[in-house]
């Protein structure tokens, strides 16, 4: 639960978003992390498994929705949580019925034969806004030249590469930037490091600035905060906790090409979405009111190519 002082933060923050203007077809808060999934389905997941007792339950758009429109959010960016090819389009159906989703993210393995084919398939909609890989997938696709061809498929068809991973992938999205400047490149949960209240590795903080100083259509999400400190039903809800890795980040990317995400509904094994909420727009909303804009809703536009 969140005390006082931090709800007044959080309200605080959903003020600033007030004074973002609005288009009638545009959110004005975009939430570019979500995961939607239904184990009932015919079939069921791959993820998460049945023994998840938080996870392991129907995720769809309406619970999201209600959850986050108190703190002004009305859009997200879904990512996918499957890897099975037909899944993309299960979200793009959800997507369909779903306003609240304004961008999808897919999967398609880059060692796939059918990827063009799919690829096409998928980017005929719209919504379909870009893939998500892995970034030892990525190390391998990089000594590829059809697998290269593969991501320069994406940056042809004006989509993006979300990529996952550890500290490394900073690295890899330079080098694949390297190889497609036009390419607009997605590192999710800021490399994924370990959140203790310390100072990060240097490890970590050279790798970021690597990746940051590669290429202008080099991104990042400020997401899976609460995720990173390890600490299960227990992160720390004091933003000074987050700092010594937040301020890092912003240093390298900066509010041009940071986008908040909350890695919901995963999140709630750390937090509540109001925790998760309430940090990061505090942390920005500090920066200033057209910092505030960008990094939860502008960048997400312009990064994801949104309608």
């Amino acid at each position: 639960m969140l005390n006082r002082r931090e709800l007044l933060s959080a309200g605080a923050a959903v003020a600033v978003a007030g004074a973002i203007p609005a288009t009638d077809d545009k959110p004005r808060l975009i939430d570019v992390h979500t995961h939607f999934y239904d184990p009932t389905r015919k079939g069921g997941v791959p993820w998460p498994g049945k023994g998840d007792k938080v996870l392991y339950r129907p995720v769809l758009p309406k619970e999201f929705a209600e959850l986050a429109k108190p703190h002004g959010v009305t859009g997200t960016v879904v990512v996918e949580a499957s890897p099975l090819v037909e899944d993309n389009q299960w979200l793009l159906d959800l997507a369909k019925d779903n306003p609240v989703i304004v961008g999808v993210v897919g999967r398609l393995l880059l060692t796939e034969l059918d990827f063009a084919k799919n690829l096409v398939r998928f980017a005929k909609n719209p919504l379909f806004r870009g893939i998500r890989v892995n970034e030892g997938e990525v190390r391998e696709a990089l000594k590829d030249d059809k697998q290269l061809d593969r991501l320069k498929a994406l940056s042809d068809n004006g989509l993006t590469l979300d990529l996952n991973g550890g500290p490394d992938t900073f690295l890899r999205a330079a080098e694949v930037s390297a190889e497609l400047p036009k390419l607009r490149i997605m590192v999710n949960h800021m490399g994924n490091p370990l959140i203790d209240g310390k100072e990060p590795p240097a490890a970590w903080k050279k790798a970021v600035a690597t990746g940051a100083e590669a290429n202008d259509n080099v991104y990042c999400k400020l997401s899976a905060l609460v995720d990173s400190t390890r600490k299960r039903a227990a992160a720390p809800t004091d933003l000074a906790f987050y700092t010594p890795v937040l301020d890092v980040i912003w240093k390298a990317f900066g509010a041009d090409r940071l986008l908040y995400g909350s890695n919901w509904p995963v999140s709630d094994l750390y937090a509540k979405y109001a925790t998760v909420f309430a940090l990061a727009s505090k942390f920005v909303a500090g920066k200033g009111k057209d910092a505030f804009a960008k990094v939860f809703g502008a960048n997400a536009v312009k990064a994801y190519r949104l309608l």
